[in-house]
């Protein structure tokens, strides 16, 4: 299996954008080098199946996706309270839009997760992992609510950030003056988040 690192980097990427665009069923090995621009064969060298692309495709999502610590360093800078809270699902909402396509591909991922069990375990594991490390880090930050509250927050956020990414005008002016998705964040902040 070949082991030039940054070839197999822009091979996942490559995935990434073709699991976005095509869903699952379009993600093949002839898919992504012709998406990365490499001789027909190139992706099969480094990857022993689509169960393991899928699953780099997974990683390196967690890596595009994440927060910027220096971002979340000045953010904590800030009183421990709602409004804090909202800043951080502001940044949340604008990696999410910023990365469009990487936000899809992890949807795509989830699709994919429901018709293939041992996708299923990996990704069950992997979801619920960046789930319990929102936990930990609400309460190591200090932030106003418990668990419960980052649960919730989790699931309405995931809600929301789907309707913006994939159809926009379903939220558009179901709350008359509220702005979609900036006013939508102040909302679900402020009916989940308790006073501090």
């Amino acid at each position: 299996m070949a082991r030039n690192p940054e070839r197999r980097a822009a091979l996942v990427d490559a995935g990434v954008e073709v699991l976005a665009r095509e869903g699952a069923r379009g993600l093949t090995f002839r898919a992504v080098d012709a998406e990365a621009g490499v001789p027909v064969g190139t992706a099969s060298n480094y990857f022993t199946g689509r169960d393991d692309l899928l699953r780099q495709i997974d990683t390196r999502l967690h890596v595009r996706l994440a927060p910027d610590p220096e971002v979340i360093a000045e953010l904590l800078q800030r009183p421990k309270d709602r409004s804090l809270v909202t800043a951080f699902m502001h940044d949340l909402m604008g990696r999410a839009t910023r990365d469009r396509t990487g936000y899809l591909a992890l949807l795509e991922m989830r699709l994919e997760a429901t018709r293939r069990p041992e996708l299923r375990a990996s990704y069950t594991e992997s979801v619920r992992g960046d789930l319990t490390e929102g936990m930990e880090f609400h309460r190591a930050a200090g932030l106003p609510g418990g668990d419960e509250t980052v649960t919730v927050l989790y699931l309405a956020m995931l809600g929301l950030i789907l309707e913006h990414l994939t159809l926009p005008g379903v939220l558009e002016g179901v709350l008359p003056g509220v702005g979609v998705p900036e006013g939508l964040i102040e909302r679900i902040v402020e009916t989940v988040v308790p006073e501090a």
